[in-house]
């Protein structure tokens, strides 16, 4: 790849090789973000024969996937039964359908990747948190199995019996799974270059204008012409959007030192709550316990950090409700950013303003599964072909 610049490199940087080659000034689709997303897009269109460049103004994966705790669940953050009354049920139905496919898919693209990216199927526990949220247990369980997904309706006496979680019930589903994003991340970065794929790392886009042959990109590297663009940003919004089409916020987790024993939670199920925000848990290979959530919103990123010891205080309180018998330690904490939606489902797709233009933008708690839902609507959409479900996640929706 020659950029105008005519810098002789591409960079592959957070353990990926470092190799010298020649650059060339055009490619059929350039991709804005090298995460997972990002990662996912280039590997699907890699794979259709398609030239392509990604750019990331860090390293690859250095953004929110790195960021990511990567609980793998065909659930949404809204459930199902609200999400009909929001958008109906035949779009909310497939969004949730969709979302258990891409993990069965997931599992596919980890085992032909050739490398161990963590990838590890789970069973998934959604406990109702108080006395009332029972009844929006009763309906999801009736939402769910109406339309056919795996699900089961467990008592508050089944919950503590088995795990000793205290809950007022509680649905459990075997369709859920983990992953290690940066592993993934690098994997099908890796797998793309070797298909002819480009990759700079550290370059800023500055500008994005349509041209004759379809998008130009001005980098502080020099400049790109592309047949089209595909934005896979995670919660930072492209300048030609509106900044209202989702709200930002700060999230929190920490990572517990190893234990010796789980106890009853041997089937290391993923574990999450109705209470909004949700706290989240899951083990780790390794016998730690990984929690997450005391969401708040986003005021900025010193605001956030400001903010992380007295959250991660909360994270903590809530994991000593869950294993009161467990002397836990905390070993590391961090923040990070995500954005979500009014319906919860992520914006995929076309640019309403700019030919050639797609986005991937996938909002919300199920970033890697709409990641892959992303992959295989952008191929078709960049290879010129009808997709039936890009009408659901449209941005003009």
């Amino acid at each position: 790849m020659q950029l105008h610049s005519g810098a002789p490199f591409w960079l592959l940087a957070s353990g990926l090789e470092e190799i010298a080659a020649p650059l060339r000034a055009e490619a059929d689709i350039a991709i804005v973000g090298a995460g997972v997303t990002g990662a996912l897009v280039a590997d699907a269109l890699t794979a259709e024969g398609k030239s392509v460049v990604l750019l990331d103004r860090r390293a690859p994966g250095y953004g929110s996937t790195a960021a990511s705790t990567a609980l793998l669940q065909y659930e949404i953050d809204r459930e199902l039964h609200d999400l009909i009354g929001l958008v109906g049920e035949e779009d909310a139905v497939r969004a949730y359908r969709l979302c258990a496919q891409a993990i069965d898919r997931l599992e596919g693209i980890c085992a032909m990747l050739g490398t161990d990216c963590g990838f590890s199927r789970r069973p998934s526990l959604y406990l109702a948190s108080r006395r009332r949220d029972r009844n929006r247990i009763d309906a999801e369980y009736s939402a769910r199995a109406r339309h056919g997904f795996e699900v089961a309706k467990w008592t508050r006496a089944e919950v503590e019996a088995r795990y000793g979680f205290p809950s007022h019930g509680a649905l459990r589903t075997e369709a859920a799974a983990v992953v290690d994003p940066v592993k993934l991340t690098r994997a099908l970065l890796a797998r793309a270059v070797s298909r002819g794929a480009a990759l700079l790392s550290r370059t800023t886009v500055r500008e994005v204008t349509t041209s004759p042959l379809g998008v130009r990109l001005v980098t502080d590297r020099g400049v790109l012409e592309a047949g089209q663009v595909v934005y896979a940003m995670g919660y930072e919004i492209p300048a030609d959007l509106r900044q209202d089409i989702m709200t930002l916020t700060s999230t929190f987790a920490l990572v517990t030192e190893p234990l010796e024993d789980l106890g009853r939670w041997d089937d290391q199920c993923l574990v999450w709550e109705t209470a909004r925000p949700y706290t989240y848990a899951r083990p780790t290979p390794d016998r730690r316990i990984l929690c997450g959530g005391a969401d708040i919103p986003f005021k900025s990123a010193e605001l956030r950090d400001r903010a992380m010891p007295a959250q991660v205080r909360r994270l903590e309180q809530s994991l000593g409700k869950l294993f009161p018998a467990l002397s836990l330690e905390r070993a590391f904490a961090w923040a990070g950013t995500f954005g979500e939606t009014a319906d919860g489902l992520p914006y995929i797709g076309p640019s309403p303003s700019m030919r050639n233009a797609f986005y991937a933008l996938g909002y919300g708690g199920n970033g890697i599964t709409f990641s892959v839902v992303a992959a295989d609507i952008l191929k078709d959409l960049c290879l010129g072909h009808f997709n039936a479900d890009a009408r659901i996640f449209r941005l003009d929706r």
